[in-house]
């Protein structure tokens, strides 16, 4: 049997059973579907990933006082030996709080090898107006030094950052946001140099930064007011903020090296005292291996829809041959062979695996727009198409092949004595 005369009785017998080839064809649209929505969503998580840490360098370790978990805390107290920081630990009342300062960050500058920047930092809530605003704005307001800037790769769109002299003199400079100085002014150009209220004090806008679009240390740039350091402390934050410390190890490959070193210096200058001590990296991987979680449980569902739809198309092709069984008897008796009613079958399953792959790619794209509602990023993309589409094929024809090749197997003259 030539192929266009088997392609045309496949069409033939397609069209005269539409309704039953789309209804056939379900299971492995909504596997199709699947599939495309798996690798969108797995590329959404990591370009998420990708973004939140983007503005942090891979080597980037962040270190905080855990005040739940420290049983007791305190100074260490007297000056240190040459050969360690400020002492041993002496342990002072219980009830103490401890706050990290410059001493920790030099002590950690001095006996921590490896470190190639290290800055110490404090954020909390405070209220801001002025521009064209009516009512006051709630914003995340940041206290720091200089080198805050380079560890956490923000780059200053118009003006300047904070500087040395601002911290040492508590100057009321302040640098906004993008979304921020967007919000406030209408724009970067018209915030520089203009003025805002901060917590009810007078700031002059000394730079905007560009657009990150990202997040730092839990902190959108975007959407934060970055003040010197002293002055945050002393004007708004105060002591209820305990300040943390960030910093770059120079080695990507020693992180695990420094931080126990880090435990160290801070276990001689604290006693009793807990401090979380994180890096980018072990962030990157909980956030990826989320994000790959998510995408393993899509990926099973998806086999087994697929799994289904495979029965279901096997099902129906055994309905077929038995509905089709003089059709075949006469096929064999005009001079077809075995091979060509097993390549008719297959052929047919093929293409209602086709259709449905087909429907449910299309099925998988209009409903990527709607993944933002539920808080889940999908970014389409052909990789996943053609995936959806070949593990239809596959599905629909390795299902199809034993109906197949039964119907392959009949005997002309009992197929044409077939009621």
């Amino acid at each position: 049997m030539r192929l266009a005369e088997l392609f045309r009785l496949v069409l033939t017998n397609l069209l005269e059973n539409r309704f039953k080839a789309v209804l056939t064809s379900l299971g492995i649209l909504v596997g199709a579907a699947t599939i495309v929505m798996v690798i969108a969503i797995g590329e959404g998580g990591q370009r998420d990933v990708e973004e939140q840490f983007k503005n942090l360098s891979a080597g980037s370790i962040e270190i905080s006082y855990s005040e739940a978990s420290s049983s007791s805390s305190g100074r260490a107290g007297g000056p240190g030996g040459p050969g360690g920081p400020r002492g041993a630990a002496a342990a002072m009342p219980a009830g103490l709080r401890v706050s990290l300062s410059d001493e920790d960050v030099e002590d950690i500058r001095l006996f921590v090898p490896g470190i190639s920047e290290i800055s110490l930092y404090m954020s909390g809530k405070t209220t801001v107006i002025g521009g064209d605003l009516e009512e006051e704005l709630n914003v995340t307001v940041v206290g720091a030094q200089p080198e805050y800037q380079e560890i956490t790769n923000l780059t200053v769109a118009l003006g300047t950052f904070l500087t040395d002299s601002d911290n040492e003199n508590e100057t009321k400079a302040a640098v906004l946001g993008a979304g921020i100085a967007e919000e406030i002014f209408g724009s970067a150009r018209e915030a520089v140099d203009n003025t805002v209220l901060i917590d009810d004090r007078l700031y002059t806008v000394a730079g905007v930064l560009e657009s990150m679009g990202s997040v730092v240390s839990g902190i959108s740039p975007d959407d934060a007011v970055y003040l010197p350091l002293s002055t945050a402390r002393k004007y708004v934050l105060g002591t209820g903020e305990s300040p943390k410390i960030t910093a770059v190890a120079a080695d990507v490959k020693a992180v695990s090296e420094i931080i126990t070193e880090i435990e160290a210096v801070l276990a001689q200058n604290y006693s009793g005292a807990s401090f979380t001590i994180t890096d980018a990296g072990s962030k990157m991987e909980a956030a990826t291996a989320t994000s790959d979680t998510l995408s393993a449980m899509l990926a099973a569902v998806a086999a087994i829809v697929f799994l289904v739809g495979g029965i279901g198309v096997m099902n129906v092709l055994f309905v077929s041959v038995r509905e089709r069984t003089r059709e075949i008897g006469i096929l064999l008796a005009l001079g077809a062979q075995g091979r060509d009613i097993l390549l008719l079958f297959l052929v047919e399953a093929a293409m209602i695996s086709a259709l449905g792959g087909a429907l449910g790619v299309g099925l998988a794209f209009g409903l990527m727009p709607f993944a933002d509602i539920v808080g889940v990023r999908a970014e389409p993309g052909a990789q996943g198409a053609v995936l959806a589409m070949l593990f239809a094929l596959i599905t629909g024809t390795a299902f199809g092949f034993y109906p197949a090749w039964r119907a392959s197997r009949l005997a002309p003259i009992e197929a044409l004595n077939q009621e």
